[in-house]
């Protein structure tokens, strides 16, 4: 079995979805296929179908939750700036092809969040950051082409 790497943060938010599913979201639906049963005939009864769509669905995101959890690794975050770019510190890269600054901070696979800042250990920058230092310079392989950074700050 396969473990996921996972910040202590992205554990409990997975978790605490898992439970808003298992204990909210579950009932809500049982409650609306209860209620659409009620009309009569399920054959032509949308409610009926899209309330059970819905149910297949939180199912579906239960299992698939229950087994990220199952295989996650937490793996705590150092209480000081290390040396060096490892699991769940921030980086704050110069992008030296145009000058512009951006901060990451790197998490697991299912944790990453570009538009918040969160990249994942598995991704091309990622995989090209681990073990850098301050100073250092990366090129990255994107889809748009290779991008050099240079490593400004590891913090916590």
């Amino acid at each position: 079995m396969e473990r996921i790497p996972m910040t202590r943060q992205g554990y409990e938010e997975l978790r605490e979805e898992l439970r808003r599913l298992q204990t909210t979201e579950r009932q809500k639906v049982i409650k609306a296929i209860e209620e659409a049963r009620a009309h009569g005939d399920l054959s032509e009864n949308a409610e009926y179908h899209a309330a059970k769509e819905k149910q297949a669905h939180i199912e579906g995101r239960i299992q698939e939750l229950s087994d990220r959890l199952a295989r996650a690794e937490v793996v705590d975050i150092p209480k000081t700036p290390p040396s060096r770019v490892q699991f769940g510190v921030k980086v704050t890269l110069l992008n030296l092809d145009t000058d512009e600054e951006e901060t990451y901070q790197l998490v697991g696979p299912y944790e990453s969040d570009v538009e918040n800042g969160k990249i994942s250990v598995t991704s091309p920058i990622g995989r090209a950051l681990i073990g850098k230092e301050e100073g250092d310079e990366v090129e990255v392989q994107t889809p748009k082409g290779v991008k050099t950074y240079e490593i400004v700050k590891i913090d916590v």
